[in-house]
């Protein structure tokens, strides 16, 4: 959606398409990588490439599957703990396999988030009440925040500084 179709539609069209333009900028970040590359760890914590792709679909699942549906975390799609495991990914994981796991994850959000109006709310520990509004921004400025990341990661991989 373009920007000035944006300012056409309602507000929940708005900032669910802002939500998709990041989760598809965070994807567009490792498109292209070999393995190795999506792997590189070129900072002092677990993130990589692949990574951040990895974290980004364990939020999807933490937040609309565990807290908005309520589902315990082995009735989840994958991994669902407020950790650092959502950074872990196993060398049997394939980039393309992890892109196709947050897709999934996604549409699964995009499915549960639609149950709920903007304003319903939802108490969650350590966040108290938050509402599905709430919810969809901070997932705007989680993938929002990757991306540019994972866009630093990129160029550092692609033109290494001599």
């Amino acid at each position: 959606m373009s920007i000035k179709a944006i300012g056409n539609s309602s507000e929940r069209e708005a900032v669910e398409s802002i939500l998709d333009g990041n989760r598809e900028a965070l994807i567009e970040t490792v498109r292209g990588l070999s393995e190795d590359d999506a792997r590189r760890r070129l900072v002092a914590s677990l993130t990589t490439p692949i990574s951040l792709i990895k974290h980004a679909a364990a939020a999807e699942r933490i937040w609309f599957q565990r807290f908005w549906a309520g589902l315990e975390e082995s009735e989840c799609d994958g991994y669902s703990r407020r950790d650092e495991g959502t950074f872990a990914v196993t060398d049997d994981e394939t980039l393309a396999g992890v892109i196709a796991e947050f897709e999934r994850a996604s549409r699964r959000s995009r499915e549960i988030a639609s149950r709920f109006d903007l304003d319903d709310t939802i108490e969650i520990p350590r966040e108290g009440t938050v509402s599905m509004r709430r919810t969809l921004l901070l997932m705007i400025q989680e993938f929002a925040r990757h991306a540019g990341h994972s866009d630093i990661l990129r160029e550092q991989i692609d033109k290494p500084v001599q």
